[in-house]
């Protein structure tokens, strides 16, 4: 149901650098949208899922829960994502996410979809 990739946090006296997404990540390989967006702490963003588009995701600061559902198999998971142990979280079509900030500060996410949104065709969908 979701692909989780471990990355490397590269850290020295100037600061940190992870390579997010590589393009060995990315299936189809035409390229979609990077996106970035903020939560303060209890919120929660998403709350829907595609048909089409895989995205991935990577807390980048902060810390949070993404919930996922298989909208095909029922199967549910809840993933922790924080900063301090960086993480690659791929989204599939037809599964349901979430994610709500738990941290203390504003949480920061990192996104890539492999579509780019369409409002015409958002290819956006919520629970019934």
């Amino acid at each position: 149901m979701v692909n989780i990739k471990n990355l490397e946090k590269k850290v020295d006296d100037r600061g940190w650098l992870a390579e997010i997404i590589r393009a060995e990540d990315v299936e189809p390989k035409e390229f979609g949208q990077f996106l970035i967006t903020t939560a303060k702490p209890g919120i929660t963003k998403g709350g829907h899922y595609h048909k089409r588009k895989n995205e991935w995701y990577c807390v980048i600061r902060g810390k949070a829960e993404l919930y996922l559902k298989n909208l095909t198999s029922g199967q549910e998971e809840n993933v922790i994502l924080d900063e301090n142990n960086l993480q690659l979280v791929k989204i599939e079509p037809n599964v349901f996410h979430s994610i709500k900030n738990i941290g203390e500060d504003e949480m920061y996410l990192l996104a890539y979809t492999t579509e780019v949104f369409n409002s015409e065709d958002p290819d956006t969908f919520t629970l019934s």
